[in-house]
């Protein structure tokens, strides 16, 4: 299995790592346009290997188009948001969108068959640019996987469990538009409403709601960006595709909304393997159905905005 990190900043150097730490690449390439810098994380990782007894070939590049024959590619190139500064992902579309289209391009017709793994923000609205330049099969964007994994951190300090005991998805957009979808959420395999009623606990929905919108700029301000949270979920999206697990993560793939011209990239639970299979969003409540759409149409006036700045 080859795997390409194109893009090796703050977030793409620790999903370098973590993919090639659990042992899921066979190849794995490292590509940034900064001179020396996935040459000399090349040569860390190899070092890491070196050191956990993995047997994997490691390589750099500076030019995109030296990303050939890739099974899977992971695209984070491009500008972050700014400590300190009030600014949502939605601000970075148009310098992407520019990065993403040209990734896309060069990339497409050197790598037959790839799948794409959008990390760039605007992450969503990105992954609809992906696959309107590279026109790949498969393109989907790591959507609100990062925020359900928050979700679940959350709860799991809430409510003082395991976070192992507790299932649940965040939809909607990886951004000021994300759901935690409450009617998939079960402690202890227990409806969570339920569950804390038995042990008679109370939960303030509306906080749990305010950490996964809010904790990643106290991240960023605080740290410089996020960077081992998001390199975890993009570990496990990429692990779903390469074990074929159809396990269920909340990552954006093209749906078709009656009030949207175009499929758009929004963040719904899906059982996900090396296809991309049926998802939870009929199971959803409606006012959760309604959260989502309307999510969507925020995506998508995102990515009119970027292309319009393309064309």
């Amino acid at each position: 299995m080859h795997i390409a990190q194109i893009g090796t900043g703050r977030v793409g150097r620790p999903t370098a790592y973590t993919i090639m730490c659990s042992e899921l690449a066979d190849k794995l390439t490292v590509c940034d346009v900064k001179p020396g810098l996935a040459a000399a994380f090349a040569e860390e990782l190899k070092h890491v290997a070196s050191s956990l007894g993995i047997d994997v070939d490691i390589n750099s590049c500076e030019k995109d188009e030296e990303v050939t024959n890739a099974d899977i590619i992971l695209i984070s190139a491009g500008e972050s948001r700014t400590p300190g500064v009030k600014m949502s992902r939605r601000d970075l579309a148009v310098q992407n969108a520019k990065i993403i289209k040209y990734v896309s391009e060069i990339t497409a017709p050197r790598n037959p068959g790839v799948k794409y793994i959008v990390i760039s923000n605007p992450v969503d609205a990105m992954a609809m640019v992906c696959k309107k330049y590279s026109k790949a099969d498969f393109v989907i964007s790591t959507g609100t996987n990062l925020e359900s994994l928050r979700f679940r951190s959350k709860l799991a300090k809430t409510l003082n469990v395991p976070t192992s005991k507790i299932q649940g998805w965040v939809g909607g957009e990886h951004g000021d538009a994300t759901i935690p979808l409450w009617s998939t959420t079960k402690i202890h395999n227990q409806p969570i409403d339920k569950y804390t009623a038995s042990k008679t606990k109370t939960l303030n929905k509306n906080e749990i709601d305010s950490y996964i919108k809010h904790v990643s700029k106290f991240i960023v301000d605080n740290i410089g960006g996020t960077e081992y949270g998001p390199a975890a979920s993009f570990r496990d999206i990429t692990r779903a595709i390469v074990k074929n697990t159809d396990e269920i993560l909340s990552i954006a793939t093209p749906i078709r909304f009656a009030e949207i011209p175009e499929p758009t990239f929004v963040g719904i639970p899906v059982h996900l393997s090396r296809t991309v299979g049926f998802s939870l969003y009929e199971s959803l409540s409606e006012k959760e159905q309604e959260g989502i759409t309307e999510a969507a149409k925020a995506i998508y006036q995102t990515y009119k905005i970027a292309i319009n700045n393309l064309e």
